[in-house]
C-alpha cells in the first residue's frame, strides 16, 4: 500500500512538473514579442507563477510635408508592463499589459477613464489544442495587427493597419490549434465580443461582434512561433507559409473604425474581410495583405448641425513587404501600400500611396534593435490635387 501510494505521489508530481513545461506561457493570442521569458517568479508550492516584462520604444521624426515647414517630434513612443502567468493550475493563465507613453493613454476626457489597461484577461488551456479566453484583448484580426509592435520590421504598422484594424475588445475567445513543423497544419480562432473597443465605459448597447480567424501552414509552422513576428530572424531552412483570412462583423457598431476611432452620431452594422499571406526562407521574407470594410450609409449626421458629420472609414488597402537579412544582423525592408476610400466617402479622405525604405540592426532579435526608415505618402483627392509627404525617423526598441 506505501508503494502503491508512493508511486502515485511521484505520478503526481511528474504530471504537475510536465503540464508547467507545456503550458509555458505562450499562447496564440498573447500580444507580446517574446525572446526570452522576462523574470520569472515561482511560489515554493509551484501553484503561483507570475512573470514580469517590459518594453520600450523611443524615437525621432523629422516631417516634411509638403506645404508647411519641416517639424520634429521626440517621444516615448511606446512603454509597456506585461504581467502573465498561473494561478492553481498551470492550465489557468492570466495576461495583463499595461501602457503607459502619452500616445498610448491618451488625452484624458470628460466622463471617461484612463486608457492604461491595454490587456487583461484569463486564458483556460485543456491541452495542446485548445485555448478559451475571457477578457480584453487582441481579437484574431490581420496579421500585422496581431503582431506585437515590438515584433515590426519598420517603426510602424501601415496606413491600411491604421483604417482597417479590427483591434482589442473585450469578448469570449475561443481558438483551436493545430499546429506541427514539419507537416501541413492550421488555427482557427474565434471571438464574440462587445464591438467597442478596450476600455469602453460609456452606454452599453444591443450590439456585439463576431470574429473568426482561419490560419493555414502548407509546410508546417515557422521556427520558433515565427509567425507572430516580421522578417526571417530564425532563417528558416526550408520555405514556410501561412495562409490566413479573417472575418468580421460589428452589429451596431458605435465608432468610426469600428472598435477604435471617434463615436459616431449613429450606430452603423459593419464588416471587415482581411486576408494574409507570408512566406520566409534563408533569410528572406515577403508578406502581402489585402484590408477591407464595409458598411451601409456610412456617414453619420450631428442632429444639431447638418455640417458636422462623423463617418465610418470604409473601403479597401492593399499592402506587400519585402525583406532580407544578412548575416551581421542587419536587414534591408521595403514596403508598399495602396488604400482606396469607398465611394460613399471619397470627397471625405483622400486615395493614399505609401512608400517605405528602412534599415533595421538586430541585437538581440526584435527585443533588442535599431531602426531607421524613410516613407512617402502620396495623397490624391477628389478634385484633381495631390500631396507628398515625407517623414524620416529613427527608433530604438528594447525589452525583455
Amino acid at each position: 500500500m506505501t508503494r502503491f501510494l508512493l508511486t502515485l505521489l511521484l505520478i503526481s508530481c511528474f504530471t504537475s512538473l510536465k503540464a508547467q513545461e507545456t503550458n509555458d506561457i505562450k499562447l496564440s493570442a498573447l500580444p507580446y514579442y517574446s525572446y526570452g521569458k522576462g523574470l520569472g517568479i515561482t511560489s515554493p508550492d509551484s501553484i503561483f507563477k507570475l512573470n514580469i516584462r517590459f518594453r520600450m520604444q523611443n524615437r525621432v521624426t523629422a516631417f516634411l510635408p509638403e506645404d508647411d515647414d519641416t517639424a520634429y517630434e521626440a517621444m516615448i513612443r511606446r512603454l509597456r508592463l506585461r504581467l502573465d502567468g498561473y494561478v492553481g493550475d498551470p492550465r489557468l493563465l492570466y495576461v495583463i499589459q499595461l501602457s503607459f507613453s502619452p500616445r498610448d493613454v491618451g488625452p484624458l476626457e470628460d466622463h471617461g477613464n484612463i486608457n492604461i489597461i491595454r490587456d487583461a484577461i484569463v486564458f483556460y488551456r485543456p491541452n495542446n489544442h485548445w485555448n478559451f479566453g475571457f477578457g480584453q484583448t487582441k481579437l484574431p484580426g490581420n496579421r500585422q495587427r496581431i503582431n506585437s509592435s515590438g515584433a515590426l520590421q519598420l517603426t510602424d504598422r501601415s496606413i491600411n493597419n491604421a483604417r482597417f484594424n479590427i483591434d482589442r475588445d473585450f469578448g469570449l475567445h475561443a481558438y483551436y490549434l493545430n499546429e506541427y513543423t514539419d507537416k501541413f497544419s492550421y488555427n482557427i480562432k474565434t471571438a464574440i465580443s462587445t464591438g467597442e473597443g478596450r476600455n469602453w465605459t460609456k452606454n452599453p448597447d444591443n450590439g456585439l461582434a463576431f470574429t473568426g480567424r482561419l490560419e493555414l501552414y502548407p509546410f508546417g509552422a515557422f521556427k520558433g512561433n515565427g509567425a507572430f513576428f516580421e522578417g526571417d530572424v530564425k532563417r528558416e531552412e526550408t520555405p514556410k507559409l501561412m495562409l490566413s483570412g479573417v472575418y468580421h462583423y460589428n452589429e451596431k457598431g458605435r465608432r468610426t473604425r469600428g472598435t477604435i476611432g471617434d463615436e459616431l452620431f449613429e450606430q452603423r452594422d459593419m464588416s471587415s474581410l482581411l486576408l494574409d499571406a507570408v512566406l520566409k526562407y534563408n533569410g528572406w521574407a515577403f508578406q502581402t495583405a489585402y484590408l477591407s470594410r464595409f458598411a451601409d450609409n456610412p456617414i453619420t449626421v450631428n442632429p444639431d448641425d447638418i455640417n458636422d458629420t462623423k463617418y465610418v472609414f470604409t473601403g479597401h488597402g492593399f499592402d506587400t513587404q519585402l525583406s532580407y537579412i544578412f548575416n551581421n544582423d542587419y536587414e534591408v525592408i521595403g514596403r508598399f501600400s495602396y488604400q482606396e476610400p469607398h465611394s460613399d466617402i471619397e470627397a471625405l479622405t483622400p486615395q493614399e500611396n505609401q512608400y517605405s525604405l528602412g534599415v533595421t540592426k538586430y541585437i538581440w532579435e526584435h527585443a533588442l534593435k535599431l531602426q531607421a526608415e524613410v516613407t512617402r505618402t502620396d495623397s490624391n483627392f477628389i478634385n484633381n490635387t495631390t500631396r507628398e509627404d515625407w517623414y524620416v525617423r529613427f527608433q530604438i526598441e528594447i525589452g525583455i
